[in-house]
């Protein structure tokens, strides 16, 4: 009977830090980034009845070297790109709130065109105990001169 309260609270503090979760709106997997050029990065973070508070975020880009693939993002972030709080809003309704960063690719002449990965790292507090939330999201795309 304990272990089932305990794997009840479990699963649900699990579906609270889902609701909770952010993701990347844009670019979409696939995009093309150029170096050196400067590119929109949008953070979705879906509205929850549960408070959230954001402590930080940090946007990324790493670079994947062929034909290697891209290292694991929750190991190794790459070029910081954004380092601060994440404060979504709502703009369309109905809609998700986010928020859009305007960042540049890095331009190293040593990176070829090919495969890389925009990384958010969020960290936020949920619920009334809080309990800390570290959640990483990745998008795939193409680097291109």
């Amino acid at each position: 009977m304990k272990f089932a309260a305990v794997l009840v609270s479990s699963l649900a503090f699990a579906s609270t830090v889902v609701a909770q979760g952010s993701h990347i709106g844009y670019p979409k997997t696939g995009a093309v980034v150029h170096k050196g050029k400067k590119t929109t990065v949008q953070i979705v973070r879906p509205n929850s009845i549960m408070g959230s508070t954001e402590v930080g975020l940090v946007l990324s880009f790493q670079y994947c070297q062929k034909p290697n693939p891209c290292p694991p993002a929750n190991n190794q972030l790459g070029s910081v790109l954004f380092v601060g709080k994440l404060n979504p809003q709502f703009h369309e309704i109905p809609g998700q709130p986010y928020q859009n960063f305007t960042v540049t690719i890095p331009n190293f002449d040593f990176w070829a065109p090919g495969p890389a990965q925009i990384i958010s790292t969020r960290f936020h507090l949920i619920g009334a105990g809080p309990a800390p939330v570290l959640e990483t999201n990745v998008v795939n795309v193409t680097l291109k001169n």
